[in-house]
């Protein structure tokens, strides 16, 4: 009896063991299909990220010509600013000098300078500088500004240039004068037409486009 049932106990505790193994050969199958599926929650690859392009051109690879750069045109070239519209200026020696004695204003004598040359030049109204030999330095200023402006070929203009102060006593003899229309330029020597004058002072105006004008200061 003893060994029976020794024999049915070892058959149980093999039996037990053989499910043992069963249930553990089970388990570890599973665990690896476990492992070879993907997971639920798995990051895309990346050949699942679509990057977006822009559309081709349906015209064969032209284009929409809206969509190219464009090179804009060459500007126009610009009206000229300066006001004298690139005339050069007026020089000493562009211009013919006459000066005369005159007969209505007292102790005056009249300038005209005329354009002699080919072309018109812009002539400078303040800048008239005016030496009187006998007298020491140039003469004043006096009257008001004049306005620059393009001298025509032919075209004149007036300064009037004052010799002698009433309330001045005294003065030098003198029958020239010597004109320059800027000071960084060598002047020219005119007679006085109507000389000799006596000169104890020396004013001269700016230069205007009347005669009348110059002699009316």
């Amino acid at each position: 009896m003893a060994y029976a049932l020794r024999s049915r106990r070892t058959t149980a505790v093999l039996a037990a063991l053989s499910l043992g193994i069963v249930a553990l050969t089970a388990c570890n199958g599973d665990a690896e299909d476990d492992a070879a599926a993907p997971g639920a929650k798995a990051s895309p690859s990346a050949t699942d990220k679509v990057t977006s392009s822009p559309t081709a051109p349906s015209d064969g690879g032209s284009g929409d010509s809206s969509d190219e750069p464009t090179t804009p045109p060459p500007s126009e070239p610009g009206s000229d600013d300066d006001q004298d519209g690139g005339v050069g200026m007026c020089e000493t020696t562009d211009l013919t000098y006459k000066v005369t004695v005159a007969s209505k204003l007292v102790n005056h004598v009249l300038l005209t300078a005329a354009n002699k040359g080919s072309d018109p030049c812009l002539l400078s109204a303040n800048d008239l500088v005016i030496t009187i030999p006998g007298l020491d330095g140039a003469a004043e200023h006096t009257g008001p500004d004049g306005k620059d402006w393009i001298l025509e070929v032919g075209e004149s203009a007036y300064a009037g240039i004052l010799f002698a102060r009433a309330d001045t006593a005294g003065g030098k003899s003198a029958d020239k004068v010597e004109i320059a229309l800027a000071a960084s330029e060598s002047p020219t020597t005119v007679p006085i037409n109507g000389g000799p004058v006596t000169v104890n002072d020396g004013q001269v105006t700016s230069f205007f486009g009347t005669a009348e004008d110059a002699l009316t200061y």
